[in-house]
């Protein structure tokens, strides 16, 4: 989505389990597993829009832990805020805009998902990380 003169914004929710695992989400339009997520509506707030976001595509509800990373894709001019979160209630399920789901370690992370997408996952699931501002041509990260 270009937008002239304009920025879209995106939120994302990297939810991790117990075991350290982050959830990948499989998308139907593409193919691609990412972080569930999307774009916020122009009337909307950031934890509003991530907690609909989430839910939309995973069934699950979440509370968000910290913002892990800020990230512009420098040739769509969409900045993406992603979040580490944790479940609070809900139920895993496919939805029109998912069809898989992966509980996935950080070396998984990096062989299913392209690098500018792998890159917010891991961000998050470094609990000492501060966070992250990247940028990226929507598949490879950007020197700044």
């Amino acid at each position: 989505m270009t937008r002239p003169n304009g920025h879209s914004v995106s939120v994302a929710g990297v939810i991790i389990d117990d075991q350290g695992r982050a959830l990948l989400t499989q998308r139907r339009d593409n193919g691609h597993w990412e972080a569930p997520g999307g774009v916020l509506e122009l009337d909307e707030d950031i934890t509003t829009g991530l907690l609909r976001e989430v839910e939309e595509e995973t069934g699950l509800q979440v509370e968000p832990v910290a913002l892990t990373g800020v990230y512009k894709n420098m040739t769509q001019g969409i900045v993406a805020l992603v979040f580490r979160c944790k479940i609070v209630g809900g139920q895993l399920t496919e939805t029109n805009e998912t069809r898989a789901f992966r509980w996935v370690t950080t070396d998984e992370v990096r062989s299913m998902a392209s690098e500018a997408f792998a890159v917010r996952v891991l961000d998050a699931m470094d609990a000492n990380h501060a966070p992250a501002v990247r940028q990226h041509d929507g598949v490879h990260l950007l020197s700044a």
